[in-house]
Order: C-alpha cells, then structure tokens, then sequence
C-alpha cells in the first residue's frame, strides 16, 4: 500500500527535504508545509525542511527554508503537487537518497521511487490530510493547528472555494476535520481573497476587454505594457484568472500572459477537457485547470485555434 510505504520511508530518515512546484498557489504550499508541520509534530527529532522560492503574495502561508546543498546526503525528498520534473521548485530533488512523488495531476512524468499520484483528490492538501489520517491511526501521526490552517488553504484554493467539480463528499468530510482546530479562517480568507487597487482596476479593463466566440471560448491577452501600466507582475495575475467564469456562454478560456522572453497560457474550462492541449504546448495539467509557456504570439494564437476546435466539438457532442 502507497501511504504504508511513504510512512515507511518517513520513519527511515533522519533528514526529510520538501519540494513542490514553481510559482507556487496554496495548493503546493499548504501541502508542502503541512506536511512539514505534521512531520514536526510527529518526529521532534527529524530534520524536515521545505525548500523553494518564496511568493511575496503567498508568504502569510508559510516561508521557504533555506538549505545547503550538504543536507541532501542521505535525505528522504518529496515532492508534492508536481506533474513533471521540470516544475520541480529547486532542482536540487533528485540530490537525496530516496525520491516520493505525491501528486493529484494526470500522469505526464514518471519519477521517483514511490509514486502516489490520485487525479480524483481534489487537490494535494487533501491528500496529505488523508495520509495523516491512516497514519494516525497506526503510527500515531500528530496534526497541529498551523499543520490544518495550510492543508484548509490549499483544498480552499484548488477547489475554488468547493465550488469545482473536484470537490467530493471526501472533500467536505476532510474540511470539516480541518476547521475543527483552532485557527483564525477569518483571516485566512482575507489573506487569500483581498486584493490591492492595482488588481480591481486591471479587473476592469479585462472585463471591458475580453473576447467570446459562437463556440464560448472566451480569450485574454495581457501585453508587458499592459502590467507596466497597472503595476502589476504576471504572478498577480494568477488569481484573476477565474474571474470571467461566471459569464453566461463561456465554456472553456485562456489568459495569455506576455513575460519577458516568453507568455504564459492559464487555461481554464467548464466542461471540454483542457489537458491534453495544455500538454501539446508543453504544459500540462487537470482536465478544467491547465497552462503552458509558449515562446511567441504566434504560438498562443495556434493554442487559441485550438481551444476554438476543442469547443466546437464539445458543443456538437
């Protein structure tokens, strides 16, 4: 059995290195730090670090240890939330001494000595949570307040706030065990909801702004000047991305997100299965929330195309 396994494995090492993916959302935090937290509490005697770089925006959840190289001999490494090894935040991962992926993303990269990956978890968080709760019961695994605040982040985040179709009666069970510790939610939704003025007026313009075709693919491009006008960096943009769900017609959706030498594609869809196209670009990710980095416009045109086609189809089916 898997999380036997992974608990095997925690119980044989004295250094425990968490990793998860680049630009990270509270999904790959709340996971990573949960953990963390939990592992802590659990083994005061372990050495359990995270490692990656910090999001300004994300550092009320938690902040990133820094660690020599020197730790990973004879390190047990996770990675949590992480499709493929290229995503990986610090490549230093395959430095350690034994390798576990924990992931909830269609299988696009095989890695690692032990692999737990469910695409029908709502998100990482949620099965951290599930693996503290078999190895609770037979290891004697400890949750914490800090350790529930994180993994109730990270299912909030990736559910959308419950409301994607991910979210299970599994899903709510969990959250229901979650909130029974004693951390402030008030504060945390606030953390993760509020949004400085630059983000409500840049709000504006891409309502005034975005694009619907028959089919209900629905596009929005984001130019350099564009962020240098409102002041706003492409990792802010992450958050705004749903933003145009709620429009009547829309099906499926792409923020394009021009960066210096590259643009970034967030996909997103209300039914079509985005994924594999995601994919075709050289992204990845879950069949309703994917994205890509392409190197030209001309690139985020033929994704367009695509998502156009993908959106036909489905209307037709």
């Amino acid at each position: 059995m898997l999380k036997a396994q992974i608990i095997q494995a925690i119980e044989s090492y004295e250094t425990i290195i968490i990793h998860r993916h680049i630009r990270p959302d509270p999904d790959a935090l709340g996971s990573q730090s949960g953990l963390k937290s939990i592992l802590k509490a659990t083994y005061p005697h372990k050495n359990v670090y995270v490692v990656g770089e910090d999001d300004p925006q994300l550092t009320f959840l938690t902040k990133m240890d820094e660690l020599h190289d020197r730790f990973y001999h004879q390190a047990l490494v996770l990675v949590c939330d992480t499709a493929n090894r290229p995503r990986i935040d610090d490549q230093r991962y395959d430095q350690g001494d034994q390798l576990i992926k924990i992931d909830h993303h269609p299988e696009v990269d095989s890695y690692g000595d032990i692999q737990w990956v469910d695409p029908n978890a709502s998100s990482v968080s949620e099965m951290i949570f599930e693996l503290y709760h078999y190895a609770s019961k037979t290891h004697g695994w400890k949750m914490t307040s800090e350790a529930a605040r994180l993994l109730f982040a990270g299912v909030v985040g990736d559910t959308g706030r419950f409301m994607f179709s991910s979210t299970t009666e599994k899903t709510f069970r969990y959250a229901s065990e979650l909130v029974s510790y004693p951390f402030d939610r008030q504060e945390l939704y606030n953390n993760l909801y509020s949004e400085p003025e630059k983000i409500m007026r840049l709000k504006g313009f891409i309502l005034n702004d975005f694009t619907m075709s028959e089919a209900g693919f629905s596009v929005v491009q984001l130019s350099q000047d564009q962020l240098r006008e409102y002041g706003v960096t492409s990792n802010e943009i992450s958050s705004l991305v749903p933003m145009i769900s709620s429009t009547s017609g829309i099906v499926a959706w792409v923020f394009f997100i021009e960066e210096e030498n590259s643009i970034r594609a967030r996909f997103r869809s209300k039914g079509p299965q985005i994924h594999k196209i995601a994919e075709k670009y050289g992204g990845g990710g879950h069949p309703m929330a994917s994205g890509a980095t392409v190197a030209s416009w001309e690139e985020a045109e033929a994704i367009a195309n695509d998502m156009e086609q993908l959106c036909r189809e489905w209307n037709r089916n």
